[in-house]
Parts: C-alpha cells; sequence; structure tokens
C-alpha cells in the first residue's frame, strides 16, 4: 500500500489528500489495500479520502457485532472533526455505513455501497470456514471475484490465517451472524440520504437482486452495473468503479 497507516489514539487509518471528506470502510475479510485504487484516484479530485482500520478482531466479543462498528465509525469521525462526510462501504463495510447513516443521518452526505450486506448474505454458508484446509479458503476466496487471479496468494495466505487463528475464527462468525440478524429492510425506507450503488453483475456472495432490493427500499438512489465482476468492484475493475462513483459525485454535486 503506497499510503502511510498513521497510528493516532485509539485509531488506525490512512489519509491522504485534502477537501471533501470521503471515509471508506472494508469488509470482513477485506484489508484497507482493497480501497488503491480509490486512495490514488480520489485525492487528485478534490477529496481527503479516510480508510479506518476497523476493529474487527479488536473488539470483546459481546461488542463484535454491526452496532458497535456503526459506533466505532461515528468516534472516528468525531475525533477527526469531519462532517458532512461521503461513507463508501463493500461488503460488511456497506452494512456498517448503512447502520451508521441511519443512526448518525445528520453527519452523512452521501453513501456509496457495493457487494453490501443489510439485507442478504450467503456469507459464512456451506460450512465456511474449514480450519487447516488451504485449497478449500483458496476456492472460497476465488469464489469472491468473477476473475479468480485477483485472489493472490498474499490475500489468500490472509484469510487462511485469520480462520486458522481460534479467536479470529470465532469473532469473524459472530460478526457474520450478527449481520444476518441486523437486516435493514424496514429500516432502508425511512432513509433519505442520497445513496450510489455500484454492483459487480456476477456478485456470488451477495448477488444482483439483492443490489436491486436496495435500490427499490432506498428512496433516493442510483444503480451501477459492472459487468464480469464479482463482489469487490473497486479491487476487481478499479477504473470503472472510479469513473462510475465521480461522475455520479459530479452530478450531484458532491
Amino acid at each position: 500500500m503506497g499510503n502511510q497507516i498513521i497510528t493516532d489514539g485509539n485509531y488506525r487509518y490512512i489519509e491522504t489528500g485534502e477537501g471533501t471528506p470521503l471515509i471508506i470502510l472494508h469488509g470482513l475479510m477485506g484489508g484497507l489495500s482493497n480501497f488503491q485504487g480509490v486512495t490514488s484516484y480520489f485525492p487528485e479530485k478534490g477529496y481527503k479520502v479516510l480508510v479506518p482500520e476497523l476493529p474487527i478482531y479488536g473488539m470483546p466479543l459481546l461488542k463484535t457485532n454491526v452496532k458497535s462498528f456503526a459506533k466505532y465509525l461515528e468516534r472516528f469521525i468525531e475525533f477527526k472533526k469531519l462532517n458532512d462526510v461521503i461513507l463508501l462501504g463493500n461488503s460488511l463495510g456497506g452494512h456498517i455505513g448503512l447502520l451508521h447513516t441511519k443512526l448518525y443521518p445528520d453527519m452523512v452526505k452521501a453513501l456509496v455501497i457495493t457487494g453490501s450486506s443489510g439485507l442478504y448474505e450467503s456469507a459464512m454458508g456451506d460450512g465456511y470456514p474449514k480450519r487447516g484446509d488451504y485449497e478449500f479458503i483458496k476456492k472460497k476466496a476465488e469464489d469472491v471475484f468473477y476473475d479468480p487471479k485477483v485472489a493472490t496468494k498474499e490475500i489468500v495466505d490472509e484469510v487462511f490465517a485469520t480462520v486458522n487463528d481460534r479467536m479470529k475464527l470465532v469473532k469473524t462468525l459472530s460478526i457474520a451472524k450478527s449481520a444476518i440478524r441486523h437486516n435493514m429492510a424496514k429500516d432502508l425506507p425511512k432513509m433519505e440520504t442520497p445513496t450510489c450503488i455500484i454492483w459487480g453483475k456476477n456478485d456470488s456472495v451477495t448477488p444482483p437482486n439483492v443490489a436491486e432490493e436496495f435500490h427499490e427500499l432506498l428512496p433516493d438512489s442510483d444503480l451501477f452495473w459492472i459487468d464480469k465482476c464479482g463482489h469487490a468492484p473497486m479491487m476487481e475493475h478499479p477504473e470503472d468503479f472510479n469513473t462510475i462513483l465521480y461522475d455520479w459525485l459530479q452530478k450531484r454535486n458532491f
């Protein structure tokens, strides 16, 4: 990752650029580097990009849930003295962004979700994750993408290490269950925040009909598709992702 991780108080994060704050929220198995395309593109366009490291494995087990992370995000925004932020979340990060926006609507100017949980997950289904079975983990990691080659050895090794760490595995499953329990279908129609939905047409974790449901339920949303793309569009097609997002932000005067 080109950008230095800053440790400040209780927070670890990347910060680059000046201007409108764009906060990026990574997913459960996603590191900060997943958004390299976004963090290198938007600072030149007049945005301050911040990527906080969510304490996925640092919270007590009882607080390892979506709501705790939404509150953690609120504290981070306060700590950085930001207002009118744009939140961009992938997978679990999208869910955290949605819940944060519901709880603290005055803080958020716009929301961007991609492969977001909150309505449906096949996440962690079918016996996942099997500890110790590297080939199984490799196949699981490849299934996240349309092009399996995006699941580099580095990505597979990281997931493998996580599921073979007993405490991390317990917390991973705890968050996954919390995401499934915390269904937002009833909340979305009351959320007026402008929302950009960018989805991979070939997403097998949160399939395309999930994006359509988000679009239907959110009162002020626009839906964009990226073809030949799985669960992490900003990794698989960073240029398309950035173009769609930048055009939307311009159109909406954000």
